[in-house]
C-alpha cells in the first residue's frame, strides 16, 4: 500500500445532486427539488434577507430623527500627553514649533485633517504648539508647563 492507492472509506463520499437533469436522475425532472409553485420555485426567485413578506420594513417603520449639519467642521483630536510623550521620546523636537505639518509627517493625523489639541494627560515639557483649535484645559496645561499655544 502507498499514497497512490489510498481511497476514502466506503460510504464516506457521496456524489453531488445533479438537479434538473430529467426524471431518471431522481432529483426532479418536473420541479427540480424546488416543490410546487411560489416565488421560491421560480428562476431568480431569491428573497432578500431584509424582506418582511410585504409588511412595512423596519427601516421605514422607525421614525426619522436628528439633524446632520452639512457645514460642520470636523477636527482630529490629539491629546497633549501624546505630544509630550513624542517630545520625550525625541521623535518631535520640543524646542521647535509643533505644527499640523509636523504631526502629519509623524503619521499622527491624516492628509487634510484639521487638528484640535485636547487636554488629556499631563505635560512636563515646554511645547510650542500651533493647531486649528485647542480646548481650555489643553491651553492651561501647555502654558503651565512653560510652552505656548497658538491658533492657526
Amino acid at each position: 500500500m502507498d499514497l497512490s492507492n489510498l481511497k476514502p472509506a466506503k460510504g464516506a463520499t457521496k456524489s453531488r445532486k445533479r438537479i434538473g437533469r430529467g426524471q431518471g436522475s431522481g432529483y426532479g425532472g418536473h420541479t427540480a427539488t424546488k416543490g410546487n409553485k411560489g416565488q421560491k420555485s421560480r428562476s431568480g426567485g431569491k428573497i432578500p434577507v431584509w424582506f418582511e413578506g410585504g409588511q412595512m420594513p423596519l427601516q421605514r417603520r422607525i421614525p426619522k430623527y436628528g439633524f446632520k449639519n452639512p457645514f460642520r467642521t470636523e477636527y482630529h483630536a490629539v491629546n497633549v500627553s501624546k505630544l509630550a510623550e513624542m517630545a520625550a521620546a525625541g521623535s518631535i523636537d520640543a524646542s521647535a514649533e509643533i505644527t499640523p505639518e509636523v504631526l502629519r509627517a509623524k503619521g499622527l493625523i491624516g492628509k487634510k485633517e484639521l487638528v484640535k489639541v485636547l487636554g488629556g494627560g499631563d505635560v512636563d515639557v515646554a511645547l510650542n504648539v500651533k493647531a486649528h483649535a485647542f480646548s481650555k484645559t489643553a491651553i492651561a496645561k501647555i502654558e503651565k508647563a512653560g510652552g505656548s499655544a497658538e491658533v492657526l
